[in-house]
């Protein structure tokens, strides 16, 4: 019987669904294993070969754990909303809902194609109102919730209500936008829209004045990561900075409690570490500083108080409240072209970028240490949503300060007299120059003596004396910001939300899930209002409870509903949960079924979203966690970031100004134009120059300077990408090689962790791989081979030190040495002709979860009805790798000269004996005695003539 992959694949593929072998439901009797890959979002060009890579990584570990006797939990669904769809939406008027709809069908495709264990009872997408009813449930919860610091915890806003009631905001301690005061009656005085404005500076979704990247052109506001060098990631958009008033999620409120959980969760140390540098927790101190000559005065955040008797000026942010307040008449045109400058530029790029830009507002602060004045000037190097949006400037201890201060030519007061200062002598990390016990001089303008004190004494000194003398307060600060939550998008969640006396409600949570209307143009309205503004059918009865035709908002019982649309990571922040029972009706979770597989056991994905994705989703589960939603309080366990396959591009060499191409080892003849070219019709570098003057049709009358009768095209290792034309669709690997190969091939690359060039060159190995394994129960004349024998003691040795290997591989994820183990034990096993069923048996089931197709079939033409996902994961019997025999260089003098076998526990009198006696060692003892024998067990024997 012949390997003939297509027909193989095609059966078992079809097999598994009818007879769901990968459906799974909650099972006591067995321990839960949840494997979990990160959301992939749909995107019209399909799957090229690095998006599986994850995939089947987690794939091959959720089978050996089913082996194992776990009941695995590994699903599959799509992150639907986005804006590629709704930009093709723009372009084409075509309904986002179409293209996401037909995106999936061709990611299914691909994705059934690949043979993945897949629950697909289970999937999900976001763009189902099935689905987002429980997104904009989890919001309707966190606007009707707030978070106490002194319990640690979320809780329901009518507890503060009452505490307003009973005691105002005294010995108030939670999470708040700006610190209030006000007491019980005067809360009580205020009305129904004075009370909510209040609220709304509690509550953990809540509206806010926010510096957003406003871009013009797409009509929305865009993520960080969606902008690069000033303009949109696609489309190439300018970007400005805009303040809006807009959805947040008080993000910054469980800091603390994200620092915490990541010393309970199997993440690397580096993306633990990238996750502490984004929550960015420090301890310092806040201190007020008054405005020369005004009664201003306006507060920073410092973690080294030690160091204010070296500031020299303050550093506002540009977008800060106060620039407006303090900038003088005669700087005032200065600071406002400043200030437009610094609206094209995002956040990101400030932070990175080293260069020195500002402007003098015209206006002193007063150094509350020393009674100094200093100038305060405004640049973009300080950010408004850290601290207090305001620095003090110690330059002779801060690398930026020092750099700010030599580019405007301000004081550089270093904190010990005779201090050399100079760029080169910061701290690369603590950016100090002096850590001296001196820190601070002895100035008479010092108020407080730090002499003799260490650093630590120093900050610690300086903290009490800020507080004694109320000159501010003792701090922790988090770098880490609430989370902009709107976007002027047509393709996300609905808000539901309704506005009433221009303050927002909550549609009834009954009425739930509030759908997506439709509207005429994806486009912004022509009065700048985002999509939904088109919408005529988009107002809140709260009578009827449902949604109405515009023209009947009376502002009575009838109302406009929010136009805004939640962002990309509102479907992908608790979709974990969902899998766990997507078809409840009643609940996001049943708390039964999510006590049973409580959360993730390996979570895999890019490390793209090491920061974004899973600071929120780490967030959304802990607040489920404190309504009591979700039973523990991390969401992913271990975390795997999966390499990038990046590809291998290829390049032809075009004479310039003409359209004759030379062959590679010849351009330097010429002066040529290097251009990609499509990778598939290239092999092992050689172009096919037909298929070539076929690609694209200014190529039709190409001309070619050959070497040796071939075209050689160069090549270098690149990102993956269509506009390199180094795309390799896994289609066509699975029609020319089938599923099993391109899994193991995918695997074979190198670890999973790190990222490799995609080369098709080497996939040929893999195949025949798999064909010398199908050749162990077949002969090439289709004869079944296998026998009903025992097996031998070599051929028990091959299989058991591969269960070893590959069962340690596994647990490590060291996949590329799996399946060098897997040739190595099928070459043995050739060689010594095997084809006894103990021993192809477990092989098969080993071999499982990496060519699950191949591995079935072969399965049941050894007899078995049952799946080979349902057989044992086979153990390792040390007693089978024991050596009989130990191979021993024999040596004369120090010099290896011929090899010989001994029994395993024989003495070392008998080797000796043995090696003395034998004919060899004649030649080298040239009759002498010898002097010594020396046997180094199961190593060398070294006669000493």
């Amino acid at each position: 019987m012949e390997y003939n992959f297509g027909e193989i694949e095609k059966k078992w593929q079809k097999r598994w669904v009818e007879n769901k072998i990968y459906r799974v439901t909650e099972d006591e009797s067995k321990q839960k294993f949840y494997v979990l890959n990160m959301f992939p979002y749909p995107s019209g060009a399909g799957l090229h070969v690095g998006h599986p890579l994850g995939y089947i990584a987690s794939d091959i570990y959720a089978r050996y754990k089913r082996l194992q006797g776990f009941n695995v939990l590994n699903p599959m669904g799509y992150d639907a909303y986005g804006l590629p769809a709704e930009q093709y939406a723009i372009q084409t008027g075509q309904h986002p809902e179409v293209t996401t709809k037909a995106n999936i069908e061709r990611y299914r495709e691909q994705l059934d194609k690949i043979g993945f264990c897949f629950d697909w009872d289970r999937e999900i997408k976001t763009c189902e109102p099935e689905y987002y009813h429980w997104t904009q449930w989890a919001f309707q919860r966190m606007f009707g919730s707030y978070y106490c610091n002194d319990a640690c915890r979320a809780l329901p806003i009518e507890e503060l209500i009452h505490r307003f009631e009973a005691k105002g905001t005294e010995g108030l301690n939670v999470a708040c936008s700006e610190e209030l005061c006000f007491t019980a009656a005067e809360w009580k005085a205020k009305n129904e829209k004075e009370q909510q404005e209040i609220l709304m500076n509690y509550r953990i979704a809540y509206l806010g004045e926010t510096m957003v990247n406003w871009c013009p052109a797409l009509g929305t506001v865009l993520a960080n990561d969606e902008v690069v060098d000033g303009v949109s990631e696609r489309g190439g958009h300018p970007v400005v900075q805009r303040k809006m008033r807009q959805w947040c999620l008080r993000v910054s409120a469980y800091a603390q409690r994200l620092l915490d959980g990541l010393d309970t969760v199997d993440w690397t140390e580096s993306l633990k570490e990238t996750q502490k540098n984004w929550i960015g927790r420090s301890e310092g101190a806040e201190v007020q500083f008054k405005v020369k000559d005004s009664n201003l005065e306006f507060t920073i955040f410092t973690t080294r108080a030690d160091t204010m008797f070296g500031v020299t000026f303050m550093v506002l942010a540009p977008e800060s409240e106060l620039v407006e307040r303090l900038t003088t008449p005669e700087h005032k045109a200065e600071v406002e072209a400043y200030l437009e400058r610094t609206k094209k530029r995002t956040e990101r790029e400030r932070i990175s970028d080293r260069s020195v830009s500002g402007v003098f507002s015209g206006s002193y602060a007063i150094n509350p240490f020393t009674g100094e004045a200093v100038p305060v000037w405004i640049s973009d190097y300080v950010l408004a949503g850290y601290g207090t949006g305001a620095i003090m400037a110690v330059p002779a201890h801060d690398s930026r300060d020092y750099a700010f201060a030599k580019h405007f030519g301000l004081e550089i007061r270093p904190l010990v007299e005779g201090c050399d200062v100079s760029e080169e002598s910061f701290d690369a990390k603590e950016g100090i120059v002096c850590n001296s016990p001196k820190a601070g001089s002895e100035s008479d303008s010092c108020i407080l003596n730090l002499n003799g004190l260490t650093v630590k004494e120093a900050i610690e000194a300086t903290k009490k004396y800020v507080k004694e003398h109320r000159l501010g307060r003792v701090k922790v600060n988090f770098r880490l910001r609430d989370a902009i939550f709107s976007r002027q998008r047509y393709w996300g969640e609905p808000f539901p939300v309704y506005y009433k006396d221009g303050m927002p409600y909550m549609i009834d949570e009954s009425s739930l899930p509030l759908e997506l209307p439709e509207v005429a143009k994806f486009l912004p309205t022509e009065t700048g209002e985002p999509p939904l503004g088109h919408a005529k059918k988009w107002a809140w009865d709260t009578v009827n409870k449902r949604v109405v035709e515009n023209e009947k908002i009376d502002h009575l019982t009838v109302f406009p509903l929010e136009l805004n649309t939640m962002p990309g990571f509102a479907g992908s922040s608790a979709y974990y949960l969902r899998y766990m029972d997507p078809h409840n009706r009643e609940a996001l979770v049943d708390p039964k079924v999510n006590r049973y597989w409580q959360n993730v056991d390996l979570y895999v994905g890019g490390t793209e979203h090491a920061t974004g994705h899973l600071i929120y989703s780490r967030f959304w589960n802990k607040f489920l966690h404190d309504i009591g939603v979700s039973v523990v309080e991390e969401p992913f366990q271990k975390l795997v970031n999966q390499g990038m396959i990046q590809g291998r591009s290829n390049f032809v060499y075009r004479i310039k100004d003409t359209n004759t191409f030379v062959s590679l080892n010849l351009k330097d003849e010429y002066n040529v134009t290097p251009i990609h070219v499509d990778v598939n019709i290239v092999s092992g570098d050689v172009l096919d120059v037909e298929a070539f003057k076929a690609w694209r049709p200014e190529y039709a009358n190409a001309e070619f300077i050959l070497e040796n009768g071939k075209y050689i095209c160069g090549w270098a290792v690149e990102k993956m990408s269509k506009s390199m034309f180094n795309v390799v669709n896994p289609d066509m690997i699975v029609d020319k090689y089938g599923a099993d190969t391109l899994r193991m091939y995918e695997m074979f690359l190198g670890p999973v962790e790190q990222s490799k060039p995609w080369d098709t060159n080497g996939i040929d190995g893999v195949h025949r791989f798999i064909r010398k394994f199908w050749s162990l129960f077949y002969s090439r004349a289709g004869e079944y081979l296998v026998k009903d024998e025992p097996a031998t003691k070599e051929e028990l040795k091959a299989l058991h030190k591969l269960i070893k290997k590959v069962t340690g591989d596994i647990e490590q994820f060291s996949y590329n040495t799996s399946v060098s183990a897997f040739m190595i034990c099928v070459n043995e096993l050739s060689a010594l002709k095997c084809c006894k069923k103990e021993i192809l048996e477990q092989l098969a089931i080993v071999l499982a979860p990496f060519a699950p197709h191949v591995c079935e079939e072969l399965w049941h033409t050894l007899g078995h009805d049952t799946s080979v996902c349902d057989a044992q994961w086979p153990v390792c019997n040390e007693e089978y790798l024991k050596e009989d025999t130990v191979n021993y260089t024999v040596s004369f003098n120090g010099k290896a000269r011929f090899n010989m076998e001994f029994s395993a526990d024989a003495t070392s009198e008998a080797i000796e004996k043995e090696v003395l006696a034998d004919e060899r060692s004649q030649k080298w003892i040239e009759g002498k005695t010898p002097k010594k024998v020396i046997v180094v067990p199961k190593k060398i024997v070294n006669v000493v003539v």
